[in-house]
């Protein structure tokens, strides 16, 4: 039988804002004392295709060409009707994962820390061998995958990371977590007004400032595709379908920007981008799960029929000079 995990604190704070968790397993790849090894089949990237978290390294794993070297395990966009938060491997055969042989992930985040209290979360790094957790920092996953990682990287794979601009890099990303990325949740999860607010201006101040700046450039540092935009495209690709409506973050739509929309249908052009997104398990998660229980949004269960997925494969006229 399996070991229930206890539900964690609030992530609410006083005030009514959303404190994300702190991640668990930190560890990081590498050769050193404590380090992981980067070692072909040695472990089995878990992700929910709803998850933005997990989604980023799903198309840098696709990007690079680790797919051969790290295997990839699917949970339900659906969370399963259990006690306590977690997710599901019931899109395999039997509900349960082919190679860890577990049927929820909280079963390898047991393996690695019997006393484990919080949410079992996506992406997570389980070594296959013992079944336990090893890694589960979203925040700088990719960018082990882009560095560490580099001896199993396909010939010609796109560089993401350049050690020139990654300071660069590591400032605009923490500021598209904190008001793009985790900015739609910290208002769709906000318990009271004061805090919605707060996130949703934020968020919507940001997304003026990209939308300028992806006016002149293609990309977010100019002509070569970095892991900035990875972080970026994966909540622009789930705004419209999920954020703008879900979570209140309904100023106006991604379609409504000219250039961030244009350059959303670049990426989302782009092999690893798009050919990673299912819209269909967004909406699952968004409007069947995510917030029923908390809320009870959308008590009939009805799924939006939209997005009409044709506008994605439009002519985006981005990577032309000044973009227009």
């Amino acid at each position: 039988m399996t070991k229930q995990v206890k539900e964690n604190p609030a992530e609410i704070v006083r005030d009514g804002s959303f404190i994300r968790q702190q991640n668990r397993f930190t560890s990081v790849f590498g050769e050193g004392p404590g380090e992981l090894a980067v070692q072909a089949g040695r472990y089995r990237l878990i992700w929910s295709a709803a998850c933005p978290w997990a989604h980023r390294a799903v198309i840098v794993r696709r990007l690079l060409g680790l797919e051969d070297a790290i295997g990839l395990g699917t949970v339900d966009p659906i969370r399963p009707n259990l006690p306590h938060t977690d997710w599901a491997f019931t899109l395999d055969e039997g509900g349960v994962d082919p190679v860890l042989g577990i049927r929820y992930l909280s079963e390898a985040y047991l393996k690695a820390d019997p006393g484990y209290t919080g949410r079992p979360t996506v992406p997570a790094i389980v070594e296959i061998e013992s079944g336990k957790v090893v890694n589960n920092d979203y925040f700088r996953l990719t960018n082990h995958l882009e560095t560490t990682w580099a001896p199993l990287h396909k010939e010609e794979a796109p560089n993401l990371y350049p050690e020139h601009l990654r300071g660069e890099i590591d400032t605009l990303n923490d500021t598209i977590f904190h008001e793009v990325n985790n900015g739609v949740y910290k208002a769709g999860f906000a318990r009271s007004q004061e805090a919605y607010e707060k996130a949703y201006t934020a968020l919507f101040h940001r997304l003026d400032e990209l939308e300028k700046h992806l006016s002149t450039q293609r990309y977010l540092f100019g002509d070569a595709l970095t892991d900035s935009d990875v972080r970026l495209y994966t909540t622009l690709v789930r705004f419209d379908a999920a954020y703008y409506t879900a979570f209140r973050c309904n100023r106006q739509r991604l379609a409504d920007y000219a250039h961030l929309w244009a350059y959303a249908r670049d990426l989302y052009q782009t092999p690893g981008f798009g050919d990673t997104t299912d819209f269909e398990a967004i909406k699952k998660h968004y409007h069947l799960s995510a917030l029923i229980a908390a809320e009870g949004s959308n008590p009939y269960r009805i799924l939006p029929k939209g997005p009409d997925l044709s506008v994605w494969n439009e002519p985006h006229g981005r990577g032309q000079g000044k973009e227009s």
